[in-house]
């Protein structure tokens, strides 16, 4: 990819703006200040340039660096509540985004805590949607991100979904009628789900074998499709460890789904 200039922000709000439906206002009420395309805008070149975790950051950051470009800036407040507006509109962006006509998908599954497990059963924020979970890592409190990629990287499907619920549940949020392969790790074994899958859209589900399956045989693109899995695990980590996807920073449901969309939508951008 090549390196961000400052005139890229244009194209970035020319994509948004082509992209967003254009929705008609209600009459009556004091406009906003930011149209809808420039406050996406606003949050999508910060995922790809700035990286900040909190809207506070995000908003005095445009005071300071993009005044020019944004000469119309609400106050804090009012600004947080146009982001907390924009969710059904990065939800479309993100789906119209997705790299929906890959034939071969990788797919995995990702705690998202939504604080340490030490603060748990003192967390109150999300404790509607956050539940307790368990991968290899060990106990987690909070979410997961459950997504398909192609080889490039670019997200095919997503779902988001309490830390409790088994990754092979969500296989068809992950493939479509496109998909022929999708290849997973050891929890996309469920026999029923894959006879299911391959039922409804002809997707054949690749997985390692169980340590007791001594005998299945496996082709030689089978196994180099199951050593090529790790792309989507690379992803993940971008997500976290670069974008900030995890945080305990919101204080409401709606700020934690907004910051998971922002980050999401920033990453889905930066890798297409």
């Amino acid at each position: 990819m090549l390196s961000l200039q400052a005139h890229h922000i244009i194209g970035l709000y020319v994509w948004v703006d082509d992209n967003l439906p254009k929705v008609s206002k209600p009459l009556g009420g004091r406009p906003t200040l930011l149209s809808d395309s420039e406050l996406i805008t606003i949050l999508a070149w910060n995922v790809l340039a700035v990286k900040q975790k909190t809207l506070k950051d995000i908003h005095k950051w445009v005071e300071l660096y993009h005044q020019n470009d944004f000469p119309r800036l609400p106050k804090y407040s009012a600004f947080v509540d146009h982001c907390h507006r924009m969710i059904p509109q990065l939800v479309y962006l993100l789906e119209h985004s997705l790299a929906k006509q890959a034939k071969i998908r990788f797919m995995d599954s990702t705690m998202v805590p939504v604080c340490k497990l030490v603060r748990a059963n003192r967390h109150k924020v999300a404790k509607a949607i956050a539940r307790f979970g368990k991968n290899h890592q060990g106990w987690h409190y909070g979410l997961k991100l459950h997504a398909s990629t192609d080889y490039q990287g670019r997200f095919c499907g997503l779902t988001l979904t309490p830390a409790n619920m088994h990754d092979a549940q969500q296989i068809p949020y992950l493939v479509n009628k496109h998909t022929k392969v999708a290849v997973g790790d050891g929890g996309y074994t469920a026999r029923v789900m894959r006879e299911r899958v391959w039922k409804e859209y002809g997707t054949i589900i690749i997985s390692p074998p169980h340590f007791k399956q001594k005998t299945k045989l496996m082709a030689g693109w089978q196994y180099l499709l199951l050593r090529t899995r790790p792309k989507i695990e690379a992803t993940f980590d971008y997500l976290k460890e670069h974008l900030s996807l995890v945080t305990s920073f919101p204080r409401s449901v709606k700020g934690y789904l907004f910051h998971y969309l922002k980050v999401l939508l920033g990453y889905q951008i930066m890798a297409s």
